[in-house]
């Protein structure tokens, strides 16, 4: 009856995550596809140089805590509302860095209007901490439902807010309040809907096996949000504002498939392991499946999108992006690689191998920084520099493939 519960909460789950990233990103995509009309390539490639140090900050509220308190067996109210205060409290303090750093980052990139986007989008860091502990408590309870309304009405709202800022001539403010505006709605309606609410309690003695457990997932996110864009960082530098954008914009619609379907296999497969952490036939049962359905989906989408690139930008984005399609198709390939490093990871974490999971990721990104570095110096390109990005991504499969083996008994011919 235990199994056939789990099955039935992880299809439903899986149907639900689904279908919020679907509906999520067809909007998102509609969106960016007015916008990459209304705005400049130069005006992408700020932003994007934004984002790149607001993803890495909320890295530190957004990854580990929410994870602890999933894979806890027994994680109560208490438990929730000190990671609640923690996270909140860290969170406001990395705001007060990024204010105070950004005049620096601006003039080390030469680009004035970088210090007040990055002040205002910083707003997201303490909102990402509220959000992740309210998306840990409906996750627990694989009730994804409430994570379908939620993204979709902020979605919907902010894609409004952002078109009125673009067609009125605001530029680059637009990605900010559009961003800004999805974020505040989101981790609003959550409140409403997650059916938990802080406390004012606190346990230090709870907090340490948390952050133990916490830290090394955390850890791993700063290397993995680091890593994925340092790419856009060395670009932001080294070449133009345009160079940045087409890069990005290349990545950006593979990505828009493949993280929808990863993302769900993500938060639907952590939280169903986690309660079948024990039964490893059932884990690598569960995680056989995951690829399986990630690839199937992945396949045909990402493949096609390839072979049909050239015409999808001028016809969509106009003549102005076709420089993106060389970068469009390369991570079109990066992406059809990732279900198998996507449940994989999953299933280390859910089986509490947070240990295992960040030797793994070191091991990973040390050798792709190297395959950065070496395509940056070497040939001083950013097609050759999008290419490294693929030769690390294979690299990075083989390097996950010995640990499965050993610890679900997911081997290679599997």
């Amino acid at each position: 009856m235990h199994m056939n519960n789990t099955k039935r909460k992880v299809f439903s789950g899986l149907i639900w995550t689904y279908g919020e990233r679907i509906t999520a990103q067809l909007v998102s995509l509609l969106v960016s596809i007015i916008l990459a009309r209304l705005l400049l390539p130069s005006q992408y490639g700020v932003v994007t140089l934004v984002m790149v140090f607001i993803n890495i900050a909320n890295v530190f509220v957004s990854d580990g805590f929410g994870n602890a308190l999933i894979q806890k067996k027994d994680a109560d109210h208490l438990d929730f509302s000190t990671i609640f205060w923690f996270s909140l409290s860290f969170s406001v303090l990395i705001y007060w860095l990024i204010f105070f750093f950004s005049p620096l980052i601006s003039e080390y990139y030469n680009m004035p209007q970088l210090c007040s986007l990055l002040r205002i989008m910083a707003f997201k860091v303490p909102l990402a901490s509220a959000n992740t502990i309210q998306k840990a408590y409906i996750s627990r309870n694989m009730e994804f439902r409430k994570f379908f309304f939620a993204t979709l009405i902020g979605t919907v709202i902010s894609a409004f807010v952002g078109i009125f800022f673009a067609y009125h001539g605001f530029g680059a403010w637009s990605l900010v309040a559009q961003y800004l505006t999805n974020s505040t709605i989101d981790t609003i309606i959550l409140f409403f809907v997650s059916g938990w609410r802080p406390r004012v309690e606190f346990s230090y003695n709870r907090l340490k096996p948390l952050i133990a457990f916490g830290s090394r997932i955390l850890a791993v996110g700063l290397m993995n949000s680091f890593y994925s864009n340092i790419r856009n960082l060395i670009i932001g530098k080294k070449y133009s504002e345009e160079d940045l954008a087409f890069s990005n914009r290349g990545e950006h619609f593979p990505a828009l498939i493949a993280i929808n379907i990863n993302t769900s296999i993500s938060n639907v497969l952590f939280p169903a392991i986690s309660m079948e952490q024990n039964n490893l036939v059932k884990v690598k049962s569960m995680t056989t499946r995951a690829i399986k359905v990630g690839t199937f989906l992945l396949g045909p989408l990402l493949l096609g999108l390839a072979a049909v690139s050239n015409e999808f930008v001028e016809v969509v984005l106009t003549d102005k992006w076709l420089p993106c399609v060389p970068y469009l198709q390369i991570m079109c390939v990066v992406y059809l690689l990732q279900p198998i490093q996507t449940a994989g990871i999953q299933a280390l974490k859910a089986i509490g191998k947070s240990d295992l999971y960040m030797r793994l990721e070191i091991v990973k990104k040390i050798g792709g920084i190297v395959i950065l570095l070496f395509a940056v110096f070497k040939f001083d390109s950013v097609i050759i520099i999008v290419v490294s990005a693929l030769i690390a991504e294979i690299y990075s499969t083989i390097v996950n493939l010995p640990a499965l083996a050993k610890t679900i008994d997911y081997k290679i011919k599997d």
